[in-house]
């Protein structure tokens, strides 16, 4: 077994003066992820949807380490107007940040439009993520080991994108959706990997997936197929989100990263275990659709890398 694969959070390195950007960061893998950081003293800014639970979640954590470093903020992934002013803020308040960890995501909903008019899941788990990430690029680059970590899934290998029905106009199965979402995360963090290399940055685009995972991602679900299957029935045989939360963990502190590297679990099927370098799938590593990918979601963000 090699050190990687004995990696725990007991290895996170100090984080001390680090600022970390976590989105979804009340619950689930967020929260972990979140945890982890402040007890080494990284300074974590908890970007939420709802508020009052970020704060519960700040509250869950100062109760244990009253020194912690956080702060609350507003993140609504899937409108880009919250997008667009969550960056602003960050920047009025904020002169770098050192880590980006793109986690937030929605799971199996029925179909439903963003704001913008975009498919929910492609919204908040690609098109949010994308847009935060070329916003706060600026603020990222000036750090000392600046990293993007995006949380794609297993299931990016069985997505594709369905570019001539991206919104489920024709036709819409919520799997087949969340897939595409997974897909275009794996997608995302690859094509960032390639285009901040040849542009010299500092920056680091990495990928990680939790494996399966006990979180409200899945018993949140609606009621169907979905939450029966990975809401109870599965459910004994997944991790903790501690555990989970190790890949991304990994890939957001470990000093022997390197960009475009894509992180998971190390036991059978990537399902359990500690954290391991995997391998994206061929369809998602693919030069020209990360390329076409890109230009997509520029023309429907607006958000241009480096920003207009």
């Amino acid at each position: 077994m090699t050190e990687q694969q004995r990696w725990t959070e007991e290895r996170i390195p100090d984080q001390t003066d680090r600022v970390f950007v976590v989105t979804g960061a009340n619950s689930g893998l967020g929260l972990a992820t979140t945890r982890a950081l402040a007890r080494r003293g990284g300074h974590v800014i908890l970007a939420v949807r709802d508020e009052d639970r970020g704060r519960r979640a700040v509250a869950e954590i100062a109760a244990e380490q009253p020194d912690a470093g956080l702060e609350v903020r507003r993140l609504d992934l899937a409108d880009l107007d919250s997008v667009r002013s969550f960056a602003r803020r960050l920047h009025a308040d904020h002169q770098r940040i050192d880590v980006l960890v793109n986690n937030a995501g929605v799971m199996a909903p029925p179909r439903t439009l963003s704001p913008q008019g975009h498919e929910l899941q492609f919204a908040c788990n690609h098109l949010g993520h994308f847009a935060l990430t070329g916003l706060l690029l600026d603020l990222l680059e000036p750090g000392p080991d600046p990293r993007v970590v995006t949380v794609s899934s297993t299931n990016h290998r069985q997505g594709t994108l369905l570019f001539d029905d991206l919104a489920g106009e024709r036709t819409y199965a919520p799997m087949l959706f969340y897939n595409q979402s997974k897909f275009a995360n794996a997608v995302f963090g690859r094509e960032l990997h390639r285009r901040l290399t040849a542009a010299g940055s500092p920056v680091r685009s990495l990928l990680a997936h939790p494996g399966y995972t006990a979180t409200n991602l899945q018993t949140s679900a609606p009621v169907g197929l979905v939450k029966l299957l990975f809401g109870h029935v599965l459910a004994p045989l997944a991790q903790s989100p501690d555990r989970g939360a190790l890949p991304q963990l990994y890939a957001a502190t470990a000093p022997d990263v390197a960009g475009g590297q894509f992180f998971g679990p190390d036991g059978m099927a990537e399902l359990r275990g500690t954290p391991t370098r995997v391998r994206v799938s061929p369809a998602a590593d693919d030069a020209d659709t990360g390329r076409r990918l890109w230009e997509v979601s520029e023309r429907l963000t607006d958000v241009r890398f480096p920003p207009r």
